[in-house]
Parts: C-alpha cells; structure tokens; sequence
C-alpha cells in the first residue's frame, strides 16, 4: 500500500524539504475534526477536555483500522488523518460516533469532515504526506501542501460530509488515556508555536524559513522536548481519571468506571515508582519510551512545536518570524505557559507502538492560533 511503502526518515529537519513528501493517492479521502468553542472551553479551564476530544478522534481511527497504518496529527482542539478510499464508511461512522460523544459526554460541539483528495486537488491544493520516525516503535505522518487546511476551512464553512450518528453512539476509544503529570517548564517556558505558509508562498520558500527556526531552537536540550529523558512523572490519582472514565465507561455508570480506574492507576502507580518488573512489564523502559514516542513537534501544513526553552530562545524565534512575517512568507502565533501536557493511547504497554500527544496545558496551540488569527 502506499503509506506502508513511505520511507521512514529520522532527522525531523528532512521533514522541512518539499522533495520528501509523497501526494497521496486521488482515490484516498481526508477526515477533518474541530472543537466548536475550545477558545472559551480554555478559558473556563477545560483544556485537558479540549486535548482529549482531539485525540478520540484519532484514537476511534486507529480502533476502526485494526492495526492498519494510515496518517493522522493531533492538533490540539482537533485531528486530521486519511485512509484508503475503501476505508471511507468506517471512516465517517468513527467521526460520527466521537461527535456524538463529545456532546453527550463533555456538552462539546465537535465538527467533522470527510473530503476526497481528488475534490481536494480541484479546488487548487495538495495533500502530500511523510512519515517521521520519533523513536523504534513509532513514526508520525507530516501533512504539507495546504490539502489539510482548505478541507478544515470547508468542514468549518458548513460542508456537510459526515451523517450525524444517532444518540447513544458509541466510539471504540480503547486505549485512549492521560494519566501522566504536567511537564513543568525546565528552561523556564513551554512555548506553543504555530508558522504557517501565507498564500502563494512557495514550498522552498516556506522550508527555507522552518529550517531557520529548526536551527534557532537546536542548541536546546533534546531540541526542547518538554518530556525529561527518563520519561514524563507521574502522581496519583491521576487528573485525567474522570476524562478516561468518559472514554471507556461505555454503558457503565460513570462514578464506578472512575473507582476501577483509580484502582487500576494505584497499581500503575506504585510500580512505577518502584520500578518492580512485573511479567515481562519493564516500567522504566515504558516510561522513557513514552517520553521518545511523543510528538512535540510536527509539520500539519505548517509547523507546530511545543518546546521547552528559555526566554532568550523565544526573544530570537519572535524577531526571525517577524520578520518573515514582514516579507510577506509566513504568519505565526506563540502561546508561553508554565508546563506541557500529554494524551495517550495506549492499545498496549507491552510493546513500544504507544502514542503520545503533547501540548502546552494552558491554551497550548488553541491560543497560539489566535495569535495567527490576529496577525497581518
């Protein structure tokens, strides 16, 4: 299949060069996602809510492909994917499903699209994707040629490309978890950094300007990865307890889905402070796997990164997209807050295939697009 034959490149600054995307195949669709008042959500301090919807929407996909590869990225307050054009029911019946979730569960508008690559080249843009390998585990999809953002500009335009699905519905969320503490800045910010192409710019032009900002957060420990080496640290309870028994309670009655999850971190958490093997369960190598599967930076028709850096880092970042900014080649949003955070989905602590999503827990990439929003 297309996607399982994509190379696998290492280096995320190869992920700045045009030449190392593949178009996606015409017959191929693309599924769109967004919270509907995740600005005001942020600000009534329901962030981690906001992160968690994100990911269901991912999290449904991978249950519906059965361990199939396909691409995705997180986005904060929303996802995007693509599949094979035979996979396009499954596809649309897992978006309606976590729609239907996000408003009986959270009281959360989620909006969904689902939109043919071929409509999506007509309409004058591109969907070309490459994988980005974070660790031995685990490889994210990088999106480029603007595809991704005309099919979320139609989805929030009021195209209707997903049948709602009926009340009740539930979404396969297995595996989807945020159980880890908040990273706490070690440099003195988590940044959220959101640079995106101005239209017209060309690919090359674009790469020129990420690879400058790649160069100018290089000098950073691990490139600024918010999660320390040894892996995120963990507390108990849990803050995300409550949200994982929205995921996963089903038809159980919420308060006893959140007392056998307690129950269940309680162990977690004692052996992984002890770090006790336990049946072939190495949990100090699990939680430094987690920290090198995540994704904290990405391209997403455009780059976002969550870093941890300190101030004089983002006083050069600011005037290097200024001035891009001012030449008419990018526009850019920043968000600083004190800590990151992270969402899971975990379909095994066996194996080295979980996933980790990462976002500054105070607004994150949400409020550094309204800084884009309020730019020239």
């Amino acid at each position: 299949m297309f996607y399982d034959d994509l190379e696998r490149r290492s280096a995320f600054s190869d992920m700045a060069l045009p030449a190392h995307y593949s178009p996606l195949p015409d017959d191929w669709v693309v599924g769109t996602s967004d919270i509907t008042g995740s600005t005001a959500a942020i600000a009534d301090g329901k962030y981690k809510v906001v992160n968690m919807i994100g990911a269901a929407v991912i999290s449904a996909q991978m249950n519906g492909a059965g361990g199939r590869a396909f691409p995705f990225v997180f986005g904060g307050d929303g996802a995007a994917f693509a599949h094979p054009a035979e996979f396009a029911d499954e596809a649309r019946a897992a978006l309606a499903a976590v729609q239907v979730w996000a408003r009986e569960e959270f009281d959360m508008g989620l909006r969904v699209g689902l939109f043919n690559v071929k409509d999506i080249r007509a309409a004058g843009h591109e969907v070309a994707v490459a994988r980005y390998q974070v660790s031995d585990g685990v490889d994210y999809a990088m999106f480029s040629g603007g595809g991704v953002v005309w099919a979320e500009s139609q989805m929030k335009a009021g195209v209707e490309t997903v049948p709602a699905a009926s009340p009740g519905t539930q979404p396969d969320l297995t595996g989807l978890s945020c159980r880890w503490s908040h990273m706490e800045a070690r440099n003195g910010a988590i940044l959220s950094l959101l640079v995106q192409p101005r239209p017209g710019v060309t690919d090359e032009d674009f790469a020129e300007v990420t690879r400058s900002v790649l160069e100018a957060v290089s000098h950073l420990e691990r490139d600024g990865h918010p999660s320390p080496p040894q892996g995120p640290g963990t507390g108990w309870p849990p803050p995300g307890a409550t949200l994982e028994a929205h995921a996963s309670r089903g038809s159980m009655p919420l308060a006893k889905r959140k007392r056998q999850i307690l129950i269940e971190t309680a162990i977690a958490w004692v052996v992984l402070k002890t770090k006790i093997k336990l049946g072939g369960f190495d949990p100090a190598h699990y939680q430094r796997t987690v920290g090198a599967n995540a994704d904290y930076r990405k391209f997403d028709d455009g780059l976002k990164m969550t870093l941890d850096c300190d101030a004089e880092t983002v006083v050069r970042l600011k005037a290097l997209l200024e001035a891009a900014q001012a030449a008419g080649t990018v526009s850019y949003g920043m968000h600083i807050q004190s800590e990151a955070m992270m969402t899971c989905i975990v379909p095994s602590i066996m194996d080295d295939t979980h996933v980790h999503f990462i976002d500054g827990a105070s607004g994150g990439y949400t409020q550094a697009a309204l800084g884009i929003k309020a730019g020239p």
